[in-house]
């Protein structure tokens, strides 16, 4: 399938198909943490149930899975039967498996309608990256991946709110968080037009047909490598930062979400810049700061202060919020125009096997050494993840790319 990308003069925060797209970055922050208010309920009210107790955690995590599995299968799709109707059918079945939980009447019921949810949310973030790709270019490109993890980070903190507000009153309740992806819909369905039907709106507007790099589809893995690790290791704050915070003495749940309130904050402010800091510092500087940041932060953790906790999650997340955004704006450049579907699904997949996986490797590994040496390896493996991205020529065939792709 033939695409094209669409160069436009005016800002992207005010094009109305960016605008689509961060709503649906939004969505897609649900996933996994949304209804965490509502386990503790949810457990309470299914007690009755065999395995009640590990069917109530695996909701959180059973997205995750079917993501893993779905998002490469929904690049292929997106390439070929195009990106518009496979992100509104993604927000369609988002509407209808996130909010299940409402009626579902039992765990295993909502375990299925939570792996379906994984299903929208491979099909949503995989189109959505390669409409990116598909509408918008150099600078215009860069801006907006920075603010589509901004919309994430404050559509996290808002809905994760939101969901504890109304977990007072039903552990039920916070499924219905799912259904306000319906006020999207009318939006999404005028102003996501297939690239390959739109149709110049200026003079201004040039059509840009990218062929991508030769070598495309080794570097797309590479990417996807690292952007698993990077989200294996940025995973520990959501999933350990609660039990460590006990082991340190702070037994309210109110510091941790504090804690992760200030972390998300961050992520969201320094998103808001990566665009800038892009265009400065280039691919390997932003990069160089996202795992420097993270690894600061880790390391932070460890010392016996209580601003420690806080300070140590802002530069986590900031530097996440710097490092995420430079995975898809790299594979968006070196692959070809029509398998920008492939290559956003495979980044996707990427992303949540990463999430998956760092619970399996986090727990014995804090179990042989505990949490502060466990800090302090990861954040040793974040410097030196800084330290290959500033120095290593491996990656200067992505950071230095020909100028015919620059702009693409």
């Amino acid at each position: 399938m033939k695409q094209q990308g669409i160069v436009c003069e005016q800002p992207v925060w005010r094009d109305p198909r960016g605008i689509a797209l961060l709503l649906a970055a939004t969505l897609t922050v649900m996933a996994n943490a949304t209804i965490s208010p509502a386990l503790a309920g949810l457990e309470k009210m299914f007690m009755h149930e065999p395995n009640a107790a590990l069917l109530t955690r695996l909701l959180v995590s059973a997205p995750s899975l079917t993501v893993v599995i779905f998002a490469p299968l929904s690049g292929l799709v997106a390439d070929r039967y195009g990106r518009r109707n496979l992100l509104l059918a993604g927000v369609c079945l988002f509407i209808v498996a996130g909010s299940s939980g409402l009626f579902m009447p039992s765990l295993m019921s909502m375990l299925m309608g939570r792996l379906a949810l994984g299903v929208a949310v491979a099909m949503v973030m995989t189109a959505q990256t390669a409409l990116i790709g598909d509408y918008f270019t150099g600078h215009q490109r860069g801006a907006l991946m920075g603010l589509q993890t901004s919309a994430r980070n404050f559509g996290g903190l808002v809905f994760i709110t939101a969901a504890g507000v109304m977990a007072v009153t039903s552990p039920r309740l916070p499924f219905a968080v799912y259904g306000l992806a319906l006020l999207y819909l009318p939006f999404l369905w005028r102003y996501i037009v297939e690239p390959g039907l739109q149709k110049p709106k200026t003079e201004n507007v040039t059509q840009v047909q990218s062929d991508g790099h030769p070598a495309w589809a080794w570097l797309i893995a590479a990417l996807a490598v690292v952007q698993m690790l990077t989200n294996m290791m940025f995973f520990l704050m959501p999933t350990q930062l609660p039990f460590f915070l006990v082991a340190r003495g702070f037994e309210s749940a109110s510091v941790t979400g504090a804690a992760l309130g200030v972390l998300m904050l961050s992520g969201g402010t320094a998103a808001l810049l990566y665009g800038r800091i892009k265009s400065q510092i280039g691919y390997g500087g932003a990069f160089v700061l996202g795992f420097g940041f993270m690894a600061l932060g880790l390391f932070v953790l460890t010392v016996q202060e209580d601003y420690a906790v806080f300070l140590g999650g802002a530069a986590v997340g900031a530097g996440y919020a710097l490092a995420m955004p430079n995975f898809s704006a790299i594979a968006l450049l070196i692959a070809p125009a029509a398998r920008r579907g492939m290559a956003g699904g495979v980044l996707t997949s990427s992303v949540f096997l990463g999430q998956f996986l760092s619970v399996f490797v986090s727990i014995p590994l804090i179990a042989a050494v505990g949490f502060e040496e466990t800090f302090q390896i990861v954040s040793i493996a974040l410097t030196m993840m800084a330290i290959v991205a500033l120095s290593s020529r491996l990656w200067s065939g992505v950071f230095r790319m020909p100028k015919a792709l620059a702009g693409s």
